[in-house]
């Protein structure tokens, strides 16, 4: 069997508040964003969410993308960009390079292949993936939660994805997300090798991280590492903080901390 999603971005003002969104059904979907971002951004973060959701699956997955420049990047640019050190041909530095090196690392071992539609022409799942991210971007505009989708649980809403974990450390310990991705080979079909990472479907948002945190102030000797079981949404919205806060992921555990 192929899966076929869609995945977009949207930006208001751009930058400015803007969302992601991948779309499979009714039954198989997500959204999410961020107070202050590009639509850029936004494109390829619905990528690799997708990606991040599905990374259990065996089945082929078609990506249906209104962006050239998340194609091209993916599927032309990256490799010249990888051999530069990360450079463009001019040497300077790659755009939104945390997000195609994601990208980049997740492509090992999927069977994936690029569709460019054209946006805003009535492809069914392009527009229903529109929706969903500009939507998630007015919310962040409005300082509101946006709606965040089901996730993915599988063909005909059928079966639970794999889960993910977020190690978050206490004192001198790191943190850090233990999410891998799953990404695109691009239009032509050529294969990395295997990457194992994995999603949980459909579980209510996380409350608040210190409230798992209570009795965890005083000075430790040691670094304990403490592994905390989170949902696609949850950790979705982990990033959309550390985002909102302009820190890595890690750096915005730690100030939970």
């Amino acid at each position: 069997m192929t899966i076929t999603a869609a995945a977009d971005g949207s930006a208001l003002g751009n930058p400015g508040p803007n969302g992601w969104a991948w779309y499979i059904d009714d039954a198989n979907w997500a959204a999410g964003g961020s107070p202050h971002g590009t639509n850029n951004q936004g494109e390829l973060q619905a990528v690799l969410e997708l990606l991040r959701a599905t990374a259990g699956s065996d089945e082929k997955l078609v990506i249906e993308c209104d962006s050239r420049y998340v194609i091209d990047s993916v599927t032309k640019w990256m490799p010249g960009w990888k051999r530069r050190g990360w450079r463009k041909a001019d040497g300077g530095p790659v755009l939104n390079r945390e997000l195609i090196e994601g990208i980049d690392e997740a492509m090992r071992g999927r069977d994936i292949r690029f569709e460019w539609v054209k946006g805003h022409a009535g492809h069914p799942l392009n527009e229903a993936a529109d929706e969903r991210a500009n939507a998630a971007a007015k919310a962040y505009q409005q300082k509101q939660e946006p709606r965040r989708g089901p996730g993915f649980v599988g063909a005909g809403g059928a079966g639970a994805a794999v889960a993910a974990s977020a190690p978050v450390a206490a004192g001198a310990a790191t943190a850090r997300a233990d999410a891998e991705t799953s990404a695109d080979r691009g239009a032509a079909s050529g294969q990395h090798p295997a990457a194992s990472a994995s999603v949980a479907a459909a579980a209510p948002l996380w409350a608040e991280m210190s409230d798992l945190l209570d009795g965890l102030d005083a000075p430790l000797a040691d670094p304990i590492e403490l592994r905390l079981t989170l949902s696609g949404p949850e950790h979705a919205r982990l990033q959309d903080r550390a985002a909102a806060q302009g820190v890595s992921l890690e750096e915005a555990l730690r100030r939970l901390i």
